[in-house]
């Protein structure tokens, strides 16, 4: 069972259409996105696919304190996405990528592949993974 995880690898589990964001776009436009598209947060890339910030349902919450508080409604997906993201590669171990979940309150990674969005991991892809040897 421990080898045929360790050979597993993020890409065979992420998700490969998912939701972006580019760090113009309006927050309101991308708030309406995370509501319909049911997802609590999205990677925000650059025109050339690399990940720059992850826009998330939290960071989002500051729009309505904003809103409520200084009258302020909207503003861009840069001002609100945190920058500090931590991907992944695409041909990591499923088993890194839970040791990297167990380590962490994200809930889901961006994958790369060569520094550009190639798809997403989540806590529950990477559970999925425990079916093959089920």
């Amino acid at each position: 069972a421990k080898e045929v995880l360790r050979s597993l690898t993020v890409k065979q589990y992420m998700a490969r259409d998912i939701v972006t964001f580019k760090p113009d776009t309006s927050v309101m436009d991308a708030i309406h996105t995370l509501i319909t598209r049911r997802v609590s947060g999205a990677p925000v890339v650059d025109d050339h696919g690399n990940v720059i910030g992850i826009l998330s349902e939290k960071d989002c919450m500051q729009v309505m304190l904003n809103a409520c508080y200084n009258e302020e409604l909207g503003g861009k997906v840069s001002e609100y996405m945190k920058t500090d993201v931590q991907a992944i590669e695409a041909e990591t171990s499923i088993v890194e990528a839970a040791e990297m979940f167990n380590s962490s309150p994200v809930r889901r990674f961006p994958v790369v592949d060569d520094n550009t969005l190639v798809g997403q991991i989540s806590r529950r892809d990477v559970l999925r993974a425990l079916e093959k040897i089920w």
